[in-house]
């Protein structure tokens, strides 16, 4: 599709924004050489954003024997964003400055019988106002609000297009949302999320090819390629966790059968722990959570069905990541969302020996595999940086 002047200004003033963030206090002059643009451009665009009141004048430089070059920065007073991270287990919600520091948080516990669209958006709504209130930011300080949900989505519409663990279909979640709440908000998906959290604050920074493993209920792969976002022609690109991984193997909620999802994910990780200890006492049957926490202390303790569950789940996650390698050679991939948080360092390590074995060596031999090292949560982070991305395309087409 073919960029119009209006989406390269969106883009380039999107780049300088990021780069002060990076920065934190920053010249014009610095902010044009590390964007590639000209210094006009950037002087330009800077000004815009001063005028929005996203920056502030913060002094001077000294340019080395010709006039000093003025300092700009974030301005921390100039409006808050907001980052709804929607789970299967949870509605995490937190509230930050322009320059994507964390002012406050929510979280709610969903309980298995609240799948009902209603009742997630009862959820986050309190989760919210409870966080707004935290901030002590007033409604009309709020440039936007981005929420994340998992599935499929389409952002432009505000639907929630399918989300299998929930059996949604076409939920038209910004609407219901809109309903109760006179904010700009902004629908995508956790994939996208914590792919660009890590291309802004992680792992992914300064790289041009990134792989984003999502580990939760559900599980999927952000992609980022030459340095942007990659959304696929639907933005649906990333369902990696619906690929096939054993052929007639276990059913899957999206419908098929031996997806990554079902060995990999918070309820195939249980599955893995049930098929080696039916009674164990890890197994916590309706909380995926507490299950997946009893098994990281069990894996520190020795135990040795825990360390026998990891491996088994392990050796499942690593072929699934050595086929992602081949498929899309990046440079670095990223483990991250709750699971891998939990399990952390002995799921890293396991799954860098299967991918070893199972990899092609070239794009092995380029491919870093990590965890997120990310404080706080990648996915409201990323949400909240989406609805940057949207104040940012809106200057100008305010009345």
């Amino acid at each position: 599709m073919r960029r119009t002047s209006r989406d390269i200004r969106v883009a380039n003033r999107f780049e300088v924004m990021r780069h002060i963030i990076a920065s934190a206090t920053v010249s014009r002059q610095q902010v044009a050489g590390l964007t590639g643009l000209s210094f006009a451009t950037v002087a330009n665009l800077v000004g815009e954003l001063l005028e929005l009141g996203l920056l502030v004048e913060v002094g001077y430089q000294d340019s080395g024997g010709g006039r000093p070059r003025g300092l700009i920065a974030v301005n921390p007073a100039g409006g808050v964003l907001v980052g709804v991270d929607v789970a299967e287990t949870y509605v995490h919600v937190e509230v930050f400055d322009p320059a994507l520091t964390v002012l406050a948080s929510v979280e709610e516990a969903l309980h298995p019988d609240e799948a009902r669209p209603e009742q997630v958006v009862a959820h986050i709504l309190s989760s919210l106002r409870g966080a707004l209130a935290r901030a002590g930011a007033p409604h009309e300080r709020v440039l936007g609000v981005g929420v994340s949900v998992p599935g499929q989505v389409d952002r432009e519409g505000g639907v929630s297009v399918f989300a299998p663990n929930w059996d949604w279909h076409d939920v038209p979640l910004r609407g219901m949302l809109a309903a109760s709440l006179d904010l700009p908000l902004y629908l995508d998906n956790p994939l996208r999320a914590c792919a660009v959290a890590e291309l802004w604050f992680g792992a992914g920074r300064g790289r041009d090819d990134v792989a984003v493993v999502n580990l939760g209920t559900g599980v999927g792969a952000g992609f980022v390629f030459g340095g942007a976002l990659h959304r696929g022609a639907t933005n649906s690109a990333g369902e990696w966790g619906h690929t096939t991984l054993v052929l007639d193997g276990r059913p899957c909620h999206c419908g098929s059968r031996g997806c990554v999802e079902a060995y990999v994910g918070a309820p195939g990780i249980m599955q893995n722990l049930r098929d080696l200890a039916p009674d164990s006492a890890m197994l916590h049957p309706q909380d995926q959570t507490a299950t997946i926490r009893a098994l990281a202390e069990g894996i520190a303790a020795g135990d040795p069905v825990a360390v026998k569950a990891l491996a088994e789940s392990a050796r499942y996650l690593g072929v699934a990541i050595a086929d992602l390698i081949n498929l899309v050679n990046p440079e670095v991939v990223v483990l991250s969302s709750w699971v891998a948080g939990l399990l952390g360092e002995p799921l890293l390590a396991e799954v860098r020996a299967v991918a070893a074995e199972r990899a092609l060596t070239r794009p092995l031999a380029a491919a870093e595999i990590t965890l997120c090292g990310i404080a706080g949560n990648p996915v409201s982070l990323g949400a909240a940086t989406f609805a940057l991305e949207q104040c940012l395309a809106g200057i100008g087409s305010r009345a």
